[in-house]
């Protein structure tokens, strides 16, 4: 993916708490804060929060 100033590429990190990471990319001037997305964790086997790490 390429790296620009104005859509990074962003790792979403799983609050289950199981290391399972997402890569994706957002829209830093309609989403400033923080990427919280709720996707499907293999290792839970369940849809679970992913938060943006920085």
């Amino acid at each position: 993916m390429a790296r620009t100033t104005v859509r990074p590429v962003v790792r979403l990190k799983s609050t289950a708490g199981t290391g399972v990471t997402y890569v994706t990319r957002k829209n830093r001037l309609n989403d400033p804060d923080r990427l919280v997305l709720r996707k499907y964790d293999p290792v839970a086997a369940r849809h679970v929060l992913f938060r943006e790490e920085r």
